[in-house]
């Protein structure tokens, strides 16, 4: 089972490194090896005189014993479960956490994403450490088709404090993944702890599953919205609205829209003036007024 942490050294896989020069001894002492190899078989074969296939024998133990310390002394060399977080870390900003699985579509993961990163490029505020988690440390494959290495496995690391709850859509929100026990007390246990917990298009139906949108409005895809009356009939569910904010959570309508979605939650948290610095970073044009919406108080 995964597990909360107000504050750890934090494990996962999110600062692994490739590094290919790692390979560069190993290469070298491959083409050492080969170069003297035929000189070993006709040493052996009696071919050669018997002061030289004493010396190839030589250097044939010695590229072995080279070989050894190439690999054993490579700092670079790490098992997946030991990466540690990422060395920009900073543990006075806030984190934002977003749960993905295979079939997450890419831009209510993205959107928001970009968002909350970009806050580290603003001053006077605190910005916010943004990472992934999964039920694996494999690749998660996108409903795009894009191949996505979690930072975080939430059945086997120590996670760290959540005090954004990010969920993206996925491609089967809507049935398999509601069956899924592990990752819904996931989301339920981390949701308590969080500050705000924000979904994108039908990531509504996992916090609905999850039994957190039982007292709070909420809203979703909109060609899904009947579908999610239809499956939670005690929901207060609204449609023609790109986004319902009630207490600390925030549904949204999904796609392209996710962007004004967190823009909406950065300038609740930072003020207006932040949050159109955020939108013209990356070329967003942003004003709340213009955007229809629910606030409840």
């Amino acid at each position: 089972m995964m597990c909360l942490k107000k504050a750890q050294p934090f494990r996962g896989r999110a600062n692994l490194k490739t590094d290919n020069t790692k390979f560069y001894p190993l290469v070298s002492n491959v083409w050492y090896f080969v170069r003297f190899m035929p000189k070993i078989n006709s040493s052996i074969s009696g071919q050669n005189d018997k002061n030289h296939w004493k010396d190839d024998i030589c250097h044939f133990f010695l590229f072995l014993i080279i070989s050894g310390i190439s690999f054993s002394c490579n700092p670079e060399t790490e098992q997946i479960e030991q990466g540690i977080f990422p060395a920009q870390y900073d543990e006075t900003r806030l984190n934002a956490c977003f749960l993905i699985m295979d079939g997450v579509y890419n831009t209510e993961l993205t959107a928001p994403y970009d968002i909350f990163h970009h806050t580290v490029f603003r001053d006077s505020i605190r910005p916010m450490n943004v990472f992934t988690v999964a039920n694996t440390h494999q690749a998660i494959i996108t409903f795009e088709g894009l191949r996505l290495l979690p930072d975080f496995n939430y059945l086997t690391d120590s996670i760290p404090r959540i005090d954004i709850l990010i969920i993206p859509s996925a491609e089967h929100h809507l049935d398999t993944d509601l069956e899924d026990e592990v990752m819904l007390s996931f989301v339920k246990e981390a949701a308590e702890e969080a500050q705000y917990v924000t979904s994108h298009c039908d990531g509504a139906f996992v916090l609905a599953k999850a039994g957190l949108l039982d007292k709070v409005a909420c809203t979703t895809f909109p060609s899904d919205i009947p579908a999610m009356r239809d499956m939670f009939p005690q929901l207060d569910v609204r449609d023609s609205v790109l986004f319902v904010h009630d207490g600390k959570f925030i549904t949204s309508a999904g796609g392209a829209k996710s962007f004004e979605a967190a823009l909406y939650l950065t300038e609740i948290m930072y003020g207006k003036k932040r949050a159109k610095e955020l939108a013209k970073g990356l070329v967003i044009d942003w004003d709340l007024d213009a955007v229809d919406y629910i606030s409840i108080k």
